[in-house]
């Protein structure tokens, strides 16, 4: 009987310290998963595309309806999207089919004037050629495009692809202008984002023609290749407002992070040429040659844009997406422009966007009157929840980060934008309530607490035992 009792003693421990690990490892896990624990979600289109692989998946997008949509080559891998809450689409060529058709375009002789990117709607790589690529070198081309094969489709375009010399406020050098893109820094001093093809190192930038103090010198960059590059700033301190790009008509939209565009999105772009303009994005590592050399990984877009949009910023939701690199065509009859994207941008130059997380220096010019590039002064604090739209489109959006959202918020005509949204909780309440989530940790703390429970209850069994001589 005694040896029984102790049996059950010995099972009720093993299964209290078994309990008590498995509960852990459940909140542990729970916490894992929440918002905001390790940096924005993935979204449900990459993250599919990533767990099923190049060979079952051609890329993903948003539907006009805004659902994630996944193109997928089987059965199997249609049911796996449907099971995550996303619209699959069959199709026949696969990411590494699109890949491969993309690496034959570019090992074949450089022809000016030409661009292609995957268009994963239509799951083709498609091949476009302005008006400067003559009739031979159309035709050298389609002979390659007939050898990859129908994931490959050529098309004409109108106007000439081009960068945009000549922020979103203006930039100026002896070369030409360009547009401010967004406020950087390396931890310790202040540097704006721009375009690679703005000017080389060593170029000197001014905030308005025939100033005689200059606003910063171009550091480090990349063209052509990639089309970025780094301007420190000449005394070294970040402008004011730095976490926000201008829109013109003294208005501004507050940046607070940085992502990857996906195809499909709403995005808007402004320039010192041209101002506010919307788009969507249509394709992702697109190919450009342009005159002066050949730029891959770009983002491919309908905004348009004109000769000094340069180094522009595009942003969607009160995120960084891009800088602007070239294309073709006008803000009156339309067109495409390709930008930089601006993560991958930030990671080669090693900086961060300042107002950031992690940022020290954010506060260094916060109050200090000082003009961003091109006189234009960023709102002082732009409502919660609101942030300017495009012209004469109105609408809602929904908020991110500190409550700038990207709706369509249409102007009240005083310098502000108005629109509605939510912003995320940011206090010391709101930051414990999304780490103790009762409905995430839930199940791990009951674990655990009946664990403890019965651990008690063993050792409290083993102590009468023993003050009746039992043990």
């Amino acid at each position: 009987m005694r040896h029984a009792r102790r049996t059950a003693r010995r099972i009720t421990r093993l299964a209290a310290v078994g309990g008590l690990l498995c509960g852990s490892l459940l909140v542990t896990r729970a916490i894992a998963n929440e918002p905001g624990a390790s940096g924005p979600p993935v979204p449900v289109g990459e993250r599919l595309v990533a767990q099923l692989g190049a060979a079952r998946t051609a890329g993903s997008w948003l539907g006009a309806d805004g659902r994630t949509v996944v193109a997928v080559t089987d059965a199997g891998a249609a049911a796996d999207v449907r099971r995550a809450g996303a619209r699959a689409e069959v199709v026949r060529h696969s990411m590494r089919d699109l890949r491969s058709a993309a690496a034959t375009l570019r090992a074949a002789p450089r022809v000016s004037g030409t661009a292609w990117s995957m268009d994963y709607g239509s799951n083709e790589v498609v091949v476009r050629a302005d008006s400067t690529v003559s009739a031979g070198d159309w035709s050298r081309l389609a002979g390659v495009a007939r050898t990859i094969g129908a994931s490959v489709r050529m098309e004409r375009t109108r106007g000439t692809f081009t960068t945009r010399v000549d922020g979103a406020s203006p930039i100026f050098a002896s070369g030409g202008r360009c547009s401010a893109g967004f406020d950087v820094t390396d931890g310790k001093a202040a540097f704006l984002l721009t375009a690679g093809h703005c000017g080389p190192v060593g170029t000197t930038w001014f905030a308005r023609p025939g100033d005689a103090t200059a606003l910063g010198t171009t550091v480090s960059g990349t063209f052509p290749g990639n089309d970025f590059s780094l301007v420190r700033y000449d005394d070294g301190v970040p402008r004011a407002q730095s976490d926000v790009v201008a829109i013109g008509g003294g208005r501004g939209v507050r940046i607070t992070g940085a992502a990857d565009p996906v195809v499909g999105q709403r995005v808007f772009r402004s320039g010192s040429t041209t101002g506010l303009h919307s788009g969507r994005v249509t394709g992702l590592n697109a190919t450009v040659n342009y005159p002066e050399g050949t730029v891959t990984g770009l983002v491919q877009t309908t905004v348009c844009a004109e000769p000094g949009d340069s180094g522009g910023p595009l942003f969607a939701d009160g995120l960084a997406l891009g800088l602007t690199s070239g294309g073709n065509g006008n803000c009156d009859a339309g067109g495409t422009t390709f930008f930089q994207p601006v993560g991958a941008a930030m990671t080669a130059l090693g900086v961060r966007l300042t107002g950031t997380s992690g940022d020290d220096d954010a506060e260094a010019g916060a109050g200090s009157g000082q003009p961003r590039p091109g006189g234009d002064v960023a709102p002082s604090a732009p409502p919660a929840g609101s942030e300017a739209g495009a012209p004469s489109e109105g609408g809602t959006g929904t908020g991110v980060g500190t409550g700038t959202n990207m709706g369509g918020a249409t102007d009240t005509g005083n310098g502000t934008a108005s629109g509605t949204g939510t912003g995320a909780d940011t206090g010391p309440v709101a930051a414990i309530s999304r780490v103790v989530n009762t409905r995430s940790v839930g199940p791990g703390l009951l674990v655990i607490g009946g664990s403890l429970i019965a651990l008690v209850a063993a050792r409290s069994m083993r102590s009468s035992r023993r003050g009746r001589g039992a043990w």
